[in-house]
């Protein structure tokens, strides 16, 4: 990148995307974005001044640099592919960026299709929340050829609090999924022993004093707290359903891998019963409601 800010074509502006559009305008990064189902996002980014394609060819054409914030990787690869995708409108060594949660193995073969179209490819999953995206407190796990991160790095920096590179292209995408299978599978975990404290009589406030003065102590679990004991399920602002889609990568690249999951299907279980029962858009701390309920 040159001292001049690149212009920057982003997909995917829901809560995350959109938080992140919202931190680069700030910045006087210029803008273009692309139709999204969440089209007040769309419409507050093009207030701001941002242009709008039609197409991810025609926004990869108009742009320097591409940044997706999408929700799988299916979404990511109808983006990418196709006579009207961002593929098909690259400039020479134009960067693309998949932020989003997506399968190392899809991430791999997007990369080998964008090499051959004259372009570069990275994958940059990131931690913590909308709001620390819009504060430019991301935590990011940049993936691809290390001469393309330091390329960017200072617009991830502008994004992100702690900027890593992490390894070749998929290796951010492979951390990510480990993380998220930990994180989720603790989420669920925790608010299991809260419901279960229930059953047995035992105040919640009391579980979490003991617990918490320990090794147990943990961000994860003071974002299942927060709903538990004080009602707050906003900290961790991230669906059921994006947790089961993690959870569910998790265990295809571990197949993947030709290994097995012993913990995995755990998680997913709980998961898939909330889904069943209708709590896919409720907030992943709110498992704790789920299974207070399921126990009676």
């Amino acid at each position: 990148m040159t001292n001049q800010k690149p212009t920057i074509g982003f997909i995917g502006l829901g809560l995350m995307g959109s938080a992140m559009v919202e931190r680069l305008q700030s910045l006087g990064y210029p803008m273009m974005v692309i139709a999204h189902r969440a089209r007040a996002n769309v419409e507050a980014a093009l207030a701001r001044g941002a242009r709008e394609a039609e197409t991810g060819r025609a926004l990869a054409t108009e742009t320097d640099l591409v940044m997706l914030c999408m929700d799988n990787s299916d979404a990511v690869e109808s983006r990418m592919f196709g006579p009207e995708g961002v593929i098909a409108g690259l400039t020479p060594g134009e960067l693309v960026i998949d932020f989003g949660t997506s399968l190392p193995s899809s991430t791999l073969k997007i990369g080998a299709a964008v090499d051959a179209a004259g372009g570069a490819y990275m994958d940059a999953p990131l931690g913590r929340t909308p709001s620390h995206a819009r504060e430019g407190k991301l935590n990011i796990m940049a993936a691809g050829p290390a001469d393309e991160f330091e390329s960017v790095r200072p617009v991830l920096e502008d994004l992100g609090e702690n900027v890593f590179h992490v390894g070749p292209l998929g290796t951010g995408h492979t951390l990510k999924l480990i993380n998220n299978f930990y994180a989720m599978t603790s989420a669920v975990a925790m608010s299991e022993a809260f419901a279960m404290a229930d059953r047995a009589g035992l105040p919640r406030q009391k579980l979490y004093e003991v617990m918490s003065a320990g090794p147990l102590g943990s961000g994860m679990m003071d974002f299942i707290k927060a709903e538990a004991v004080d009602g707050d399920r906003t900290g961790l602002a991230f669906s059921i359903v994006n947790g089961a889609k993690d959870v569910g990568y998790y265990r295809r690249m571990v197949a993947d891998l030709g290994q097995t999951s012993l913990i995995a299907p755990a998680t997913m279980a709980a998961f898939e019963a909330a889904l069943a029962a209708g709590w896919a858009d409720r907030w992943v701390p709110e498992m704790v409601d789920f299974l207070a309920e399921k126990k009676g």
